[in-house]
């Protein structure tokens, strides 16, 4: 087993970027005349199907994270991982029927914009700030510090600073032709990717299947799998208990069993889905019924997306604990689960690594090129045109949404280049949520507040972000030192990490019951702030029922989701 590119997966990665490189410029050059107009540049402004809009938002969302980190968890917790997945497929149900309707009839076209509408200036600036800082320091930076070291780990070269700029030009190419290019391409990068996965998963089945004697099949493999690992194939933890293992105590703070369904992981999933410019932009553009459909199909893409991005990291666990992956890829003499997608590539024959690597990269340059553009759209539409340079015409705004995304790019390698940020240290998904999981709760009791409360407030909506962030630093880095390790609200369990180099004891409360709390405690804030002010708030929405009406066709999408998700469900629970 060895990661050594050979010519046929150099000569398959050059055909992938020869294809999307050529179709974004044809894109670009078909609508070349159009993108002096700002709507058309940011938003594609009716101009993307359903399927290249539910395509894109995959593409956007699948990036190195998921394959290296999930495939890593699906390694060292199993298919419970998948729950992100999944429940994400309800979360853009909900947004397709709850969420665009709001944000399509009040004509929003960035987040910012919303809470100046449904709030004021205060609470949009705050955030404009917020976001861009968000998507350049944490989303874009972590993106690509992620993706050249698993790029550099697959090819087993000593390449990370050219892969860092090549990744950035690779997305700058695509993402200064503007949303409709990026759009489009998408569809070609979700093909490579779910191609490129699936074939990998495939392999690695296969090999699973042949080293147990089965026949070689892929799905032989699978039932292997189950066989040699029934822990890594059910969804709901039990609690922990004083005879429970450290390893599965650990992955208990994870996947807090059936407590998150209650609790974070609506949080997460609601707020990155429906409060999000880097996600929502896809649909701003097109109409109700294009938005709602293209949404749903990327529904039914999230279903599929386990097997590509969960499975291998399986089979990973399931090979090394039969001694079938090589030892340079652990650790002090233990795996390191974030080795477990490049170990299984190295099954791959020449050609398929190339597939693969194409696959990764896809998704690496769709997750840049969308948060790229998401940070174009807020500076130039929500700081310079409102502060800046008011009377800007449509050319100059696009020019300035260019050279945003040239900068945010130059200052991401900058903070990238030598890994300033400290990725490497805490681990990616860890970065992540800790700059980003504290604000979460806040920015999704404003939204959900804003569009079906009318008596929610301007003050209540600052007061909430502050508690949210507030109540998740208590309980995520204070609760057990001052109130003790189980209370009414929550039970933090024994783990250690590192610090300084030395493992030392502590006590954690799940992520996802801490983050359930903070979005409790920040609702409840915002609801006695805004029980002082007007019964309906004069920048309320309005809502009426006729905006939430479905079509025969979108009702049938919603129930084919909801009957596999049981399915699922049933069978590994």
């Amino acid at each position: 087993m060895h990661n050594k590119l050979g010519p046929a997966d150099f000569i398959v990665f050059l055909i992938y970027f020869v294809i999307v490189s050529t179709y974004g410029i044809w894109i670009y050059r078909r609508k070349k005349k159009k993108l002096t107009d700002t709507h058309d540049f940011f938003l594609a402004e009716g101009s993307l199907t359903w399927w290249a809009i539910g395509a894109s938002l995959i593409a956007s969302n699948i990036s190195a994270e998921q394959f290296i980190g999930m495939s890593g968890n699906g390694f060292s917790v199993g298919i419970a991982i998948s729950a992100y997945e999944w429940i994400a497929a309800i979360a853009l149900i909900i947004v397709a029927v709850f969420f665009m309707p709001v944000y399509l009839k009040n004509k929003i076209f960035t987040m910012p914009q919303f809470l100046k509408m449904r709030y004021n200036e205060t609470v949009s600036l705050i955030m404009t700030f917020f976001w861009l800082l968000l998507y350049v320091l944490v989303n874009i930076t972590s993106i690509m510090y992620l993706g050249a070291l698993a790029i550099n780990n697959l090819t087993g070269g000593n390449n990370l600073h050219p892969i860092i700029i090549c990744l950035s030009v690779f997305a700058i190419i695509i993402t200064l032709g503007g949303m409709k290019v990026i759009g489009y391409t998408d569809v070609i990068q979700v093909l490579v990717l779910i191609i490129g996965g699936l074939a990998t998963t495939y392999i690695a089945l296969t090999h699973v299947s042949e080293s147990f004697g089965t026949g070689g099949h892929a799905l032989s493999g699978f039932h292997e799998l189950i066989k040699a690992a029934p822990d890594h194939f059910h969804m709901i933890f039990a609690k922990p208990d004083a005879n429970t293992s450290q390893e599965d105590t650990n992955k208990y703070l994870i996947l807090p069993g059936v407590a998150m369904y209650f609790a974070g992981q609506w949080v997460v999933n609601l707020n990155y889905w429906g409060c999000n410019q880097y996600i929502t932009q896809r649909a701003l553009g097109a109409n109700l019924q294009t938005a709602r459909t293209g949404i749903l199909f990327a529904a039914l893409l999230k279903l599929m997306m386990p097997m590509i991005v969960m499975l291998p990291g399986i089979a990973a666990f399931v090979l090394y604990k039969h001694g079938g992956l090589q030892t340079e890829m652990s650790l002090g003499g233990k795996f390191n689960p974030d080795n477990a997608y490049s170990s299984v590539l190295g099954f791959l024959p020449n050609g398929f690594k190339g597939l693969s690597i194409a696959a990764l990269t896809a998704a690496i340059v769709a997750s840049l090129a969308g948060k790229a553009n998401s940070i174009s759209t807020i500076f130039t539409l929500d700081l310079y045109k409102k502060y800046l340079h008011k009377e800007a015409n449509e050319k100059q705004m696009v020019w300035v949404g260019r050279i945003a995304i040239l900068a945010a790019m130059f200052f991401s390698v900058a903070f990238t280049w030598n890994d300033l940020l400290g990725i490497s240290r805490v681990g990616g998904f860890t970065y992540i949520q800790k700059y980003t999981g504290y604000i979460s709760p806040g920015i999704f009791a404003m939204f959900i507040f804003g569009m079906f409360w009318k008596r929610t407030t301007g003050s209540a909506a600052v007061v909430g972000l502050i508690t949210g962030v507030l109540v998740a630093v208590i309980f995520n880095d204070f609760a057990p030192q001052f109130f003790g390790h189980d209370t009414l609200l929550y039970t933090a369990y024994k783990t250690q990490k590192e610090v300084n180099g030395v493992m030392v004891d502590t006590w954690e409360v799940p992520f996802l019951i801490s983050m359930g709390w903070s979005f409790f405690f920040t609702a409840l804030s915002m609801i006695v702030v805004s029980l002082a002010g007007p019964k309906i708030n004069p920048k309320a929405f309005a809502l009426d029922k006729s905006m939430f009406r479905l079509k025969p066709s979108t009702s049938l999408m919603i129930i084919l989701v909801f009957l596999i998700l049981i399915g699922l469900y049933v069978r590994f629970w």
